[in-house]
């Protein structure tokens, strides 16, 4: 992995991310870290050409983005029109919701929904990802529920994007779920996993948590990784100084 494919989840900053102005500020900070590239989620209103020229300022790129869920499974004309505006190929599918998943039926219905909308953006020239919480290694007929839905996909119209956090709190396996994904994982991203001082599971900085990193990344390269995703959905205190954290331990001790 190198620098240069590691990028920060906007998410992350999402309460610095409201204004055009503050998308503005925040983004060059991020820059000033030494990240050269995002994924576009969790800000407030402004248009693409707007978010494009603050990109090209900072010298950033777009690698990806997360769009809503129910653009993406009904309206995917939309997320075409706006990966296009953002130069950028990717996106994920961000969280099922309104799925149930005690249902097989309505598990059926998301993965029919996911091939189709994963199909036009394919044929746009475009890869849709999938982006999983914990409750998708809930298992219904003996397969957890993540193998469902990549099982009863092409391959060519949903791709993965796993969440390391997420996988570890669910149940599965880091290393384990990289390989299976080989060819089908442009995406990645990097959450690290702690206990913290109440016995309770807590986002963290890179390196500051439990999760092997190291055997991570590697078998996520070897699977044909593009992006290496930094994201933290809490932080403890500015978000931007824990998205420096991690990138200064990916620098010290993770990055080629």
């Amino acid at each position: 992995m190198k620098l240069t494919q590691v990028a920060a989840q906007l998410y992350t900053c999402r309460d610095l991310l409201q204004t055009p102005s503050d998308i503005a500020v925040t983004l060059r900070r991020i820059r000033q870290i030494g990240y050269t590239a995002v994924q576009v989620s969790g800000m407030g209103p402004i248009a693409e050409e707007d978010l494009n020229k603050i990109l090209d300022d900072e010298g950033l790129v777009c690698c990806a983005t997360h769009e809503g869920s129910e653009t993406i499974l009904n309206e995917p004309g939309k997320v075409i029109e706006r990966l296009k505006k953002l130069r950028c190929t990717f996106t994920a599918y961000p969280y099922p919701s309104g799925v149930d998943f005690t249902s097989r039926e309505s598990i059926t219905g998301l993965v029919r929904k996911l091939d189709a909308a994963g199909k036009l953006l394919a044929e746009a020239g475009l890869t849709l990802c999938y982006h999983n919480h914990n409750h998708e290694f809930r298992k219904l007929d003996g397969k957890t529920i993540l193998e469902h839905i990549y099982e009863g996909t092409n391959p060519a119209y949903l791709q993965g994007e796993p969440d390391t956090f997420w996988v570890h709190y669910g149940g599965g396996e880091n290393v384990e779920w990289c390989e299976r994904l080989a060819g089908r994982l442009p995406l990645i991203h990097l959450k690290d996993y702690m206990t913290n001082a109440e016995n309770q599971q807590a986002f963290c900085e890179i390196g500051a948590g439990n999760l092997n990193f190291k055997k991570i990344i590697a078998a996520a390269e070897k699977s044909g990784c593009q992006w290496f995703i930094v994201e933290q959905d809490i932080c403890p205190g500015d978000p931007v100084d824990s998205l420096a954290q991690s990138f200064d331990h990916i620098k010290a001790h993770l990055a080629a």
